[in-house]
């Protein structure tokens, strides 16, 4: 949601990244659905939560996907739906929906999968990662802010909501923050999995980088042109209730 108000000076401001994109609209009403019935069935947290020990002696291979979905308190949720809203839009204006759709869910899994390779390391902190279970859109949503601080390397990003630092430095940020969490034990939050998401997304942004500079351009210039015929009131071929027909 986009609102402008006018200032006396006859400058205007705007809130939030314009309107809605499906991927991003359907991603926020599914993770809000599913915290609701979770906050009212808490066992299906178990279920449906990414524990390695259950993939691999139960066969619950779909935790790789429904651990996405979950979340563990309304804090946890409202975050990530937040950065989901904020930056993902953007995103999915500039790549189209399928390869937004597409990178999102990777690096959802790529932080899944994370976990469950720790949950295999022959040290003693490994059975932590085994036996645990890891929920949230965390590890995805860290995906987006590295391409975002990819492409939009100056934007400035609200840092804990408070005050702005350039894309790139907040992903510098968040980076080291979550890995000291990490070596430190992790406090029962999976920063390994948010570290998981990053490094995924680079991977594989890395490997699609020189294909998507084509496809950006492409969607940006559409996008302006759309933006344009809005603006100066041009539809194409014209209006049915236009009995004048409109130049364009």
């Amino acid at each position: 949601m986009r609102g402008r108000f006018p200032a006396p000076s006859g400058i205007s401001y705007s809130f939030g990244p314009g309107p809605m994109t499906p991927a991003v609209k359907a991603l926020l009403i599914a993770n809000v659905a599913i915290f609701v019935i979770t906050f009212f069935m808490p066992p299906l947290l178990l279920t449906f939560g990414l524990r390695p020990a259950d993939i691999f002696e139960k066969g619950a291979i779909w935790q790789l996907v429904t651990y996405m979905f979950l979340h563990g308190g309304v804090g946890h949720i409202l975050f990530n739906m937040l950065f989901l809203w904020f930056i993902g839009v953007e995103l999915e204006r500039m790549w189209g929906t399928t390869f937004f759709t597409k990178y999102y869910f990777i690096c959802g899994l790529g932080a899944g999968l994370t976990q469950i390779l720790l949950g295999f390391v022959p040290l003693s902190f490994a059975a932590n990662f085994y036996y645990q279970s890891t929920i949230g859109a965390s590890g995805a949503i860290f995906g987006l802010l590295l391409a975002y601080a990819l492409y939009f390397p100056h934007r400035p990003i609200l840092m804990f909501f408070l005050f702005p630092v350039p894309a790139r430095y907040l992903v510098m940020i968040y980076a080291g923050i979550e890995l000291l969490y990490a070596l430190g034990g992790g406090g029962g939050v999976a920063h390994t999995a948010h570290l998981g998401g990053l490094a995924t997304g680079y991977l594989y942004l890395k490997g699609k980088r020189v294909n998507l500079v084509s496809e950006i351009q492409y969607r940006y210039l559409k996008w302006r042109i759309n933006r344009m015929r809005k603006k100066f009131d041009v539809y194409s071929g014209g209006r049915g209730d236009d009995v004048n027909r409109r130049v364009h």
